[in-house]
This record gives structure tokens, sequence and C-alpha cells, in this order.
């Protein structure tokens, strides 16, 4: 994918970035609301979780079919349908007044964060030069972590204020805003080849990541021994197997499996993953920590998540540009060590723990993952060249939110398992199960602590021919 001269790259963006700040704001607003949508809607805990799964499962599907429908249609009209696609479901979500409505608006905004996400990827770049990727990323930056962080927050406060209604409600003007913007100043920045599509491809990425993210799902609710579970997890890796072996055989294949030729990407890949898993796995654990081990009001958790998130934005939008000054070297090693401080301090929290001390620990992850989060992406993407840079940012996306979804079940699970081995009640208990799952948040910045260790200064350079002869025949 060649960069071209574009005479306002941020106003080519802008829509998308707002596009993809919904979706990636819709993934934990949703999840302060869930013991409210179970009373109002008179279903239990493992239903209601379905509105999780089931967003997750469409975001799982659609993903790893984004980079083929690049081929197939132009990034204008894709990002077109995305949004309207956005809107229509919030709408649905907003009017719902059962479950089911509810379950099927959800599943119609993950089709589209499913495709937003990858899109702001290729679009980026596609618009920017190299050397101007690394602050670029920084605004992408506020979409991946920002949005995720302060969706507690605002959720908390519309339902401190309003209904759950109000919290889809919020997403039609910010959405209605983003499709004028991409009218407007939206350009195609993709090549439409229109190649043969291979149905079984499509089966096998469906079966393969949609079983993954479903079983992962379950599994925080019904516990990873359970049939269902397992019956979804070997379906996934089964069709997983059979997709990737497929893909590197296809010659023209849906998803271009041998980005993971070019080291650079895929040990920022990797890091990404890793740190999504410590975003996803804190911002599950932490609303409920203030309001059921420290007995705070939902309206005032909101408010305690904000310093967080701010600190996240502010962050997010400077990590960028810091990378375009001094690579992704030590700002991921610096920023996976902050996330090892901050999670350990969330360890030693008990039922009685200061509001500041709480509120530090969460500033200090806020600090720590968007550091690392938006070098360790621009170092990977920008190890890619010619058309296999479109697939490395369905790779990139596509992972992540599957390991997303993984770290928010086994951070359920821990929580599960830790309440059960707790000899006290209550709040205490919840707090003890609490501590289990921060375990697995600073096991993940222990572990991209030491992977860190491989980022390097040097240029990207693949070790695969086929890869470096598309590149260069691109490139002529």
């Amino acid at each position: 994918m060649q960069t071209k001269s574009h005479t306002n790259p941020t106003l080519i963006m802008i829509g998308l970035l707002l596009g993809g700040f919904v979706g990636m704001f819709s993934e934990t607003a949703l999840n302060i609301a869930l013991p409210q949508l179970e009373q109002q809607l008179n279903v239990n805990t493992g239903t209601i979780q379905w509105l999780v799964t089931g967003y997750l499962l469409m975001v799982g599907i659609v993903l790893p079919l984004s980079s083929m429908l690049t081929k197939h249609f132009t990034t204008r009209q894709l990002i077109i349908f995305a949004l309207i696609d956005f809107m229509v479901g919030a709408i649905i979500s907003a009017l719902a007044g059962s479950f089911l409505v509810l379950l099927i608006g959800r599943m119609i905004q993950g089709i589209a964060t499913g495709l937003i996400l990858p899109l702001i990827f290729i679009v980026l770049l596609a618009v920017y030069p190299p050397q101007k990727r690394g602050a670029a990323m920084g605004l992408v930056g506020l979409v991946i972590m920002f949005a995720p962080a302060v969706g507690p927050t605002l959720a908390g406060l519309i339902l401190g204020l309003l209904s759950w209604h109000w919290i889809f409600w919020l997403f039609v003007p910010l959405l209605a805003i983003a499709l004028i913007i991409t009218i407007i100043f939206m350009q195609n920045v993709a090549e439409v080849t229109k190649p043969k599509v291979d149905a079984l491809s499509i089966v096998l990425s469906s079966f393969g990541f949609g079983g993954l993210v479903v079983g992962a799902s379950l599994a925080g609710d019904r516990g990873w021994g359970n049939p269902l579970v397992l019956g979804a997890l070997i379906i996934g890796l089964v069709a997983l197997y059979f997709y990737g072996y497929r893909q590197l055989h296809l010659e023209t294949p849906i998803l271009n499996l041998r980005a993971f030729s070019f080291r650079n990407f895929s040990i920022g890949t990797v890091l990404v993953m890793i740190d999504f898993g410590i975003i996803m796995s804190s911002m599950y654990l932490l609303p409920m920590y203030w309001q059921k081990g420290l007995v705070v009001p939902v309206a005032l958790t909101g408010v305690l998540m904000l310093p967080g998130g701010v600190i996240n934005a502010v962050v997010s939008a400077t990590s960028g540009r810091l990378f375009d000054n001094y690579g992704a070297k030590y700002l991921t090693r610096i920023g996976f060590g902050l996330s090892f401080i901050g999670a350990l301090m969330l360890i030693f929290t008990t039922t009685h723990s200061g509001y500041w001390y709480v509120v530090l620990a969460h500033v200090i992850i806020m600090i720590g993952a968007p550091l690392a989060m938006s070098p360790a992406q621009t170092y990977g993407l920008n190890a890619l060249r010619g058309p296999v840079a479109a697939d490395g940012s369905t790779i990139l996306n596509t992972l992540q939110q599957i390991l997303g979804a993984l770290a928010t079940a086994i951070a359920t699970s821990l929580l599960g398992i830790g309440q059960s081995a707790s000899n006290a009640t209550g709040a205490t208990a919840f707090v003890h199960g609490v501590h289990y799952g921060f375990w697995f948040t600073l096991a993940l910045a222990v572990l991209g602590s030491c992977l860190s260790f491989m980022v390097d200064g040097k240029p990207a350079k693949s070790v695969d021919p086929l890869v470096e002869k598309q590149s260069a025949a691109t490139a002529h």
C-alpha cells in the first residue's frame, strides 16, 4: 500500500476515528449497566452476558473479512455503510423493550465495529507518510485506549441521571457527525481489484474466530469445563487451523498470514494483544471492585474512574509523537513497567482502601498501557509494505479483539474462583476474588515487559521471499 499525497489527512481520518471511538466505547460502556439490565429485562446473569458476547461475536466474524472487503468495495462505501449500520443498531438498542430486541441491536453494532477498526489503520497507512505515522497513531490511541477506559465513567454518569437507553442514544449524534464528515472528506485509499472469493475460507474464518470469541465469553459465566464452552473453543481452534493452512496455500488468500514473516510486525502484534488484555481485564474488574468491594454508588464509580480515563487520553495523544522521536524500544518497556506497578498496587487493595489509592493505581495503569500501545502498533505496522499492509491491519485488530474477549473471560473466571476460595463472605470475599483477577493483569504486564526487550530500532525485514516479491511488484 503506497502512501499518496493528501491535502489534509486528519480531515480524512476524523469521521473514521469518531466511528471507531463509539465502537470501542460500546465494548465497555455496557458492562456497568449489566446488573441494572438484568433486573429490568428479567433475565439471568448467563443470558444478559450475551449482550457482550453477541457484540464480540459479530466483531470477531467481520474483522477477519475486512481486508477482503476492501478489495471488493471502496473505502468510502465501507465506512459510510459501517456508520449507518451502527446508527441503526444504536437506535434499535435505544428503543428496545425486551432482551431479544436489545441483543439484535447490539449484534448490528458489532458488524459496524468489525468493519471500522481495521479501516482506521488501512486509511492511516495510506494517507500518512512513515515519518508522521507515530503522531497519527496517537490519535488512533484515543480510539483504541481512551474509549474503553472512559466507557464506565460516562455510562455510570448516564445511569445515575437517566436510564440505560440513553447510553445508546448518546451514540446517535456522534455517529451522525462522523457520517457527515466522512461523506464530505473521505477519499478512496485502496484499489478495488475484486479477486475471487474463497467461500470455504469465509466459513472457516467465521467458525474459527467466532468460536473462540463465544467460548471465551461464555467461560466467564459458565466455567472453562462447561461442554458448550469446550465445544465452542474446540470448533474454533480446529476451524482456525484449517483456515490458516488454506490461507497459506491459496493464490489469493482472504487474509495474507505471511505478514507474520516480518519480525517487527509479529512482535508488535503480540505486544498490542497483551496491552489490550491489560486494559480489558482491569477495566472489567475495577468498576465491580468500586461497587461491590468498596460499596460505591454507580454514579460515583463513574466519577472515580474519570481521572484514569483523562490521563489515558493525554498519554494516548502524545505517545505516538514520542514514537516519532524516540522509537518503540524504551516506550514499550516503560509502559509495561508502569502497568506492572499499577496492577501490583491493585492486588494490595482491601475493603477499606482509600479512594485516592485505587484512583492512583488506575492512573498508573492508564499511563503505562497507552504509552506502550501506540508505539507497539506503529512499530508493527511500519514493518509492512505493499498489499500485505491491509492484511496486517486486519490481523492486528482481529487478534487484539480476541485477546480482549479472552482476557475478560479469564478475569471473570478468576474472580469467581477467588470468591469461592475465600473463607469470608460479602465484600471481603468479593475483594479476594478481584485480587485473583488482578494477578492475571499483573501476569500480562510481566509478559509484556519481557517481550518488550525484543523491540529494537532496526529497519523491518521480511524473511519470506514471497512477501518480498509481492512488495517489490507493488512498488513497481
